[in-house]
């Protein structure tokens, strides 16, 4: 009976997140409201706090190695294993940070890439290749503007979210060295811009905001320990979309985090497929 719900849930979950996320025709758009972005401001300041406090500490320098069983998640890295979690920010009093209108989802996922020194890793995703290969999603990537540890990217990407959808995006990520094994990038995307009608001559940005609202806003934060044999590396993925209707909470919470969960995963295995190759 149990098998029988799973196959269910997975016909299902996406049908009905489909017919809730997208209204009753495929044009209903979302709108990103200023009090959605100063909510998401607030996350993101609250998590950068955490983060700044975490690499200036003076001992541990992943995020996991901060939390309980920080040993054990490093064997399993070691072994081969990828460590994905959901996370959560909250505000100074300890209680979470709401965002009306809006849903943010954090992420963390490690993997270990065996056999790569810290300034091989480095080098290679300060100069990511134009002509690929790219990850699956990853359908363009042209470097904007390189400096040293700052590299301004434009990427054309699709994200089946729910229903796929293609962006235009730009990011400016920024590297800083916290000694000779450990480094730190933060990565913002400046600009999210989704298309209508994509890859057909009539394709055009959709205005910013005002869209399916699967991706208002991207955050990415990586460390990069060298370790004996290899480099651990970690991501902290934080993300804004729009809020799930009232009343649908339960349905569609665990298929939304199922994908967050997917795509973190499939970033961290293409970079060990690639041995770091943005």
């Amino acid at each position: 009976m149990r098998r029988g719900r799973g196959r269910l849930d997975r016909v299902l979950g996406p049908m009905l997140a489909t017919m809730v996320l997208t209204g009753p025709t495929p044009d209903v758009a979302a709108e990103l409201k200023p009090e959605t972005i100063q909510a998401w401001n607030r996350y993101v300041a609250a998590t950068e706090a955490r983060i700044d406090r975490e690499l200036g500490a003076s001992h541990g320098f992943l995020a996991l190695d901060f939390e309980p069983g920080s040993d054990a998640i490093r064997q399993r890295l070691l072994r081969g294993e990828l460590v994905v979690s959901q996370m959560d920010t909250d505000n100074e009093a300890g209680k979470g940070i709401a965002a009306a209108g809006g849903t943010p989802q954090q992420w963390r996922g490690a993997v270990f890439l065996p056999g790569l020194r810290l300034e091989e890793l480095l080098a290679r995703l300060q100069n990511p290749s134009e002509a690929g290969p790219h990850q699956e999603d990853v359908l363009a990537l042209k470097v904007l503007a390189r400096e040293p540890d700052h590299v301004s990217l434009f990427i054309k990407m699709t994200r089946k979210a729910v229903v796929r959808v293609t962006y235009n995006t730009f990011h400016d990520a920024r590297y800083r060295r916290h000694g000779s094994t450990r480094a730190s990038s933060r990565s913002v995307a400046t600009k999210i811009a989704e298309l209508e009608d994509p890859n057909t001559p009539q394709e055009r940005e959709k205005p910013e905001g005002h869209d399916h609202g699967f991706l208002w806003r991207l955050n990415s934060y990586w460390r990069y320990e060298e370790v004996p044999g290899g480099v651990i590396v970690e991501c902290e993925s934080l993300t804004l979309s729009r809020s799930v209707p009232w009343g649908f909470g339960t349905l569609l919470g665990p298929v939304i985090r199922g994908i967050a969960r997917e795509s973190m995963s499939r970033t961290l295995n293409f970079l060990r497929q690639s041995k770091g190759y943005a």
